[in-house]
């Protein structure tokens, strides 16, 4: 008897340690339309913040004490509002604490209430609706310049550089795209420009006949087009047959390899504003995209960078906190500075970035090619 508790004694104190550092599994969440039209740009995120759980987890992190698995948990939104809503609160239920997320500012909207109600910090890389963030709520933060800046650039650049005389828009109805044009108008508007076309679509359309048929009467001499980029490659082919010349101009998720495979020749000479630097003229960039290349197999799109340091973003709170739990952390991310793949990361009161950049890119022989970047960190 003596002898079974000497042995039972020995193993409690060999198991206790054990169990102190016992790994711990944090879920970071990922919502993104993975099927349907902007899945191409869905999957760039995702496999963005894949890439940046995948070497955290090489990392071997301790936080709190205790070592870490960081877990990938993705949700199909499909770009739809409704569904949105469900996949996020399923990521709630999953017990994520930090989700980066969104491709559509439809989708954000309603879906970021949800992650507020929770205390879950939402990180955005790609929906740029102003209005986002200005829901009056603690737990949203954006890497990514908004339609206010972008678009606006865009709309001050039309009147004063390229010095359109007759400008048309035109959108998809969506969140995004009519925000993305409201925000151009606005500074078109500003800058002394006239606006003699307003036209819209769906984001489902193909045929645009119609509405480039008005915009030739109008004798436009710019178009600029609040949408994504498969459709707007239809858009310009569509130009290009009705014998348009005025100059396309796309906001942001348009300077992409699927815009390109869309419109075919009539691409040459497009422009499209999108959020950032260009990634190869920052410290990291080049670096990253070989390595999402050798991971992946494909290049990135627009977003995977973005993506990539929202998910590090929050990795980094949580070791700087040294704490996973939403709570602790968020307070850490309201004041964090961090150097990421896409420039300086830092908030203002809103959760904005500060010190945002864009730049407009052109089709040159097939290619987007970077034009000029406005907003310069300082």
């Amino acid at each position: 008897m003596k002898t079974l508790f000497s042995l039972i004694a020995a193993s409690a104190l060999c198991f206790t340690p054990l169990m102190a550092s016992a790994q711990q599994s944090v879920r970071i969440g990922v919502s993104a339309p993975l099927t349907g039209l902007g899945a191409a740009n869905g999957k760039d995120i995702e496999n963005g913040v894949r890439l940046a759980v995948e070497e955290a987890n090489a990392q071997h992190l301790n936080i709190g004490g205790q070592p870490v698995q960081f877990e990938l948990v993705s949700v199909d939104d499909q770009g739809d509002p409704r569904i949105g809503v469900q996949v996020a609160q399923k990521l709630v239920d999953d017990g994520v604490v930090a989700v980066v997320g969104y491709y559509n500012s439809g989708v954000a909207l309603p879906s970021s209430p949800i992650f507020a109600k929770a205390g879950i910090p939402l990180i955005d890389p790609a929906a740029t609706n102003p209005a986002i963030t200005r829901q009056g709520l603690n737990n949203v933060f954006r890497i990514i310049a908004t339609d206010t800046q972008n678009s606006g650039n865009a709309g001050t650049y039309a009147v004063k550089v390229t010095k359109a005389k007759r400008i048309a828009v035109m959108d998809d109805r969506t969140a995004f795209g009519q925000g993305a044009v409201e925000e151009f108008k606005k500074a078109v508007q500003a800058a002394g420009g006239q606006v003699v076309s307003e036209e819209y679509t769906n984001d489902k359309a193909v045929e645009f006949n119609a509405q480039l048929t008005n915009i030739k009467a109008a004798n436009a001499d710019l178009l600029y087009f609040g949408g994504l980029d498969g459709q707007a490659g239809l858009i310009v082919k569509r130009m290009k047959q009705l014998g348009i010349h005025a100059q396309f101009v796309g906001s942001g998720g348009i300077a992409d390899s699927v815009f390109i495979s869309s419109a075919g020749s009539a691409a040459e000479g497009a422009m499209a504003w999108e959020y950032g630097r260009p990634v190869d003229s920052l410290p990291e960039g080049r670096a990253f995209a070989q390595k999402f290349k050798k991971r992946f197999g494909a290049d990135t799109l627009t977003y995977a960078p973005f993506a990539y340091d929202c998910a590090w973003l929050a990795i980094t709170a949580m070791k700087q906190a040294n704490s996973v739990k939403p709570a602790v952390f968020m307070q850490t991310l309201r004041s964090i500075k961090y150097d990421g793949i896409t420039g300086h990361i830092s908030f203002d009161k809103y959760g904005d970035l500060n010190n945002p950049t864009s730049t407009l890119y052109q089709v040159k022989s097939m290619k987007w090619q970077p034009v000029t970047t406005i907003g310069a960190e300082k």
